[in-house]
């Protein structure tokens, strides 16, 4: 298919190669160019295009001599729960977005979007919980195979997905639409999930990619994005 050299609406970054039906790639398959990470989490380019977040083994210990067993149920859980994400160093307004994740069993992830504080409120030494991105702007949730009111697909804290269309521990597929109005998901090609937004949120902001905790791990593959005039 013929390619041609467009620039993305609100993008800041540089232009990409943009297919003639409006699609072209977010992540280039080979190194972290046009993204940005926040936290200490290590994303890393494996082969065939899959972009990896794990936690950095051996991080060091905050607490001196105290680790593991004097510390209280706070100071544990704020090291174990402290996020890391990788955005787009380009910001979006109108687009559809199409990504695919791989997460272990139980694993927990998520998409987010319109998020101006590009995660700082999400990660150590003391995340503030109020603050994270699904606060400020929007996450898309996945959580794998997990029973939990806001499954895979969910715009998280606004509108639970419907179930049953999530494949545990293998490759799935989100697609999002992201409008002025509007934000709908699809599961693996099936709408699972939509909400008008709230009007006091942001419309647009870059797209960020979720590692959850220092015990999770996370793949992503064949992100895209396709710039809709509205």
């Amino acid at each position: 298919m013929t390619c041609l050299r467009l620039c993305l609406g609100l993008a800041l970054g540089a232009c990409a190669a943009v297919s003639q039906d409006g699609w072209a790639p977010l992540f280039n398959g080979r190194n972290l160019e046009g993204w940005q990470t926040v936290g200490d989490g290590k994303w890393t380019v494996l082969g065939g295009g899959v972009l990896m977040g794990q936690p950095v083994s051996g991080a060091k210990n905050p607490f001196g001599t105290a680790w593991p067993v004097t510390l209280t149920e706070k100071q544990y859980h704020d090291w174990r729960q402290t996020q890391s994400w990788i955005y787009t160093v380009a910001e979006y307004a109108s687009y559809d977005l199409h990504v695919e994740y791989l997460a272990p069993l139980g694993g927990n992830s998520g998409v987010s979007i319109r998020d101006h504080t590009r995660g700082k409120y999400a990660i150590g030494p003391v995340p503030d919980y109020t603050k994270t991105p699904a606060h400020h702007g929007y996450e898309i949730q996945i959580v794998n195979g997990a029973r939990t009111k806001y499954s895979s697909g969910s715009v998280y804290l606004f509108a639970p997905a419907k179930t049953g269309f999530e494949k545990e521990s293998d490759w799935n597929s989100l697609d999002i639409e992201s409008r002025k109005d509007l934000i709908r998901v699809k599961l693996n090609g099936t709408e699972v999930s939509s909400h008008p937004g709230d009007p006091a949120r942001p419309k647009s902001g870059p797209i960020g990619l979720q590692l959850h905790d220092r015990f999770n791990t996370i793949q992503f593959r064949n992100i895209r994005i396709r710039v809709v005039k509205e």
